[in-house]
């Protein structure tokens, strides 16, 4: 797993990154001071789990998580504990109270390395922040069908809505679990759980209907690897 720590105290930052690679449970280890410079090591990196703190310069804590279009796994770091309700709308492992014990945080990384054994379940029920114009919506992943490319952009398919996002279909598809969500073609990437039915198309490619009604022509080299995929 990656992992990625915002914290604003320069000591306090050193000190949890230092503990993390104590547990071994890490390849890379990012530490940033604030909502900003989170943003873009999330957009370079893609993390599989925040160590976030709360109170940050600028931004604080739930209001990076709601910019993010796509919420990896968090785990808050703070000196509060009033926080922690809230902290649980968000795609929360666990809660940690400074000053941050060994053994409080090998619990949390445990709880982390759990999930990320069962991470085709987990990832269905990462939620997604969705944001366009106005209009706002938290939405568990698994009740995404349907991405479709739309320049840099992606367009996200869920219930009658289908707002744009700022990320391109390339970068979702580096976060999304492969074995539900499959990359159809170069504009589009489906929710396997959606699918109603698998027809034979032109030139050895393969159509695909979801429960939706919507029909998704897949290209050819992803048609043979979804024949293999179901064993067609």
């Amino acid at each position: 797993m990656n992992c990625l720590v915002v914290e604003d105290s320069r000591l306090a930052r050193q000190e949890l990154a230092h503990q993390l690679s104590a547990t071994q449970a890490f390849g890379e280890i990012r530490a940033v001071a604030n909502a900003d410079e989170a943003l873009a090591a999330i957009a370079d990196s893609a993390p599989d789990v925040i160590f976030l703190d709360i109170h940050l310069p600028g931004k604080n804590g739930f209001e990076l998580l709601e910019t993010l279009d796509l919420v990896p796994r968090v785990i808050f770091t703070t000196a509060y504990d009033q926080y922690a309700i809230r902290s649980f709308e968000h795609n929360t492992i666990d809660y940690l109270l400074k000053p941050i014990s060994p053994e409080r945080l090998r619990q949390a990384v445990g709880k982390l390395q759990s999930t990320q054994l069962s991470k085709e379940v987990k990832s269905l029920e990462n939620k997604v922040f969705v944001r366009d114009g106005e209009r706002c919506w938290f939405v568990p992943l698994g009740e995404i069908r349907l991405f479709e490319s739309v320049g840099n952009y992606a367009r996200v398919h869920f219930d009658e809505h289908s707002p744009l996002i700022q990320k391109s279909l390339s970068a979702l598809e580096s976060v999304l679990d492969e074995r539900t969500f499959y990359r159809a073609n170069r504009q589009q990437i489906i929710n396997l759980t959606y699918v109603k039915s698998i027809d034979a198309w032109f030139s050895d490619t393969l159509k695909v209907t979801l429960q939706t009604g919507e029909e998704i022509e897949v290209s050819r080299r992803q048609s043979a690897r979804l024949k293999k995929l179901f064993s067609l």
